[in-house]
């Protein structure tokens, strides 16, 4: 079949099988927003996770109603990015689960496009790191070079001793991470440590220089690019927008 019938036949389907097939993946939350931030559709298990009964209670609202207030900004600056036409894939974060605990997730967004190729609004996906690693049949193998890097992500250690915890050679833990987690052992650490360095500019009042030595950063300007690039602004700028006083 040519990729012109193709499209001829997809444009026969109705969008809402393609749309509610994401209901059938246990641990994936799936959401559609438009250009204002505002929901206009989530999978179940996005619903369960938001605590509420029905799709009605998440449509047209925000971020805001849902997450705290810092981390529905970060979601809206994220949104901006994805209708200015980027793309989030695979990105380590934190967020909260259905008991209020803090627990990791890995989350991709897309633009959202109309017929016409004009971005509409945005979607995405997050998963539960560690539901999403137990699903697969080689968690055992990174579960526990994960579970060191969380542990001891402040402190400085190498990809050889990472290796030694799991016991595997660098390159097949390398293999490991990219095939289970899609990035490598040093991006995870990067992201976990810029994830626990973002908690303490909201929750300390300590100074941003000692926040990066906190979380494992040795060099201060290398730790203020990778928090820029992963969250868009600095970490005085973040401090500055999101500090809650102590």
């Amino acid at each position: 079949m040519s990729i012109k019938k193709d499209n001829k036949f997809l444009h026969q389907v109705a969008i809402e099988q393609v749309i509610n097939m994401f209901d059938l993946l246990p641990g994936v939350l799936f959401w559609i927003k438009d250009e204002n931030h505002h929901f206009i559709h989530a999978n179940q298990a996005f619903i369960e996770h938001q605590e509420v009964k029905r799709l009605s209670q998440i449509v047209g609202k925000s971020d805001f109603d849902f997450s705290p207030a810092h981390v529905a900004k970060q979601f809206m600056r994220d949104d901006d990015k994805i209708i200015s036409g980027q793309s989030v894939t695979d990105r380590l974060e934190v967020n909260m689960t259905q008991t209020g605990d803090t627990a990791w997730y890995v989350t991709s967004k897309r633009p959202l496009l109309s017929k016409t190729g004009d971005i509409i609004g945005s979607y995405g996906i997050t998963r539960h790191l560690q539901k999403q690693a137990m699903a697969l049949s080689g968690f055992e193998a990174i579960k526990a070079p994960v579970d060191y890097i969380r542990a001891h992500y402040h402190n400085q250690f190498s990809i050889e001793q990472l290796a030694n915890v799991a016991h595997l050679s660098i390159s097949a833990l390398e293999r490991r991470f990219k095939k289970y987690l899609s990035k490598t052992p040093k991006q995870f650490i990067n992201e976990v440590r810029l994830e626990n360095a973002r908690r303490l500019l909201i929750e300390s009042n300590i100074n941003i220089s000692q926040v990066g030595d906190k979380v494992g950063f040795t060099d201060h300007s290398y730790f203020s690019k990778q928090f820029r690039l992963l969250f868009g602004e600095l970490p005085s700028e973040f401090r500055k927008n999101h500090h809650k006083p102590i």
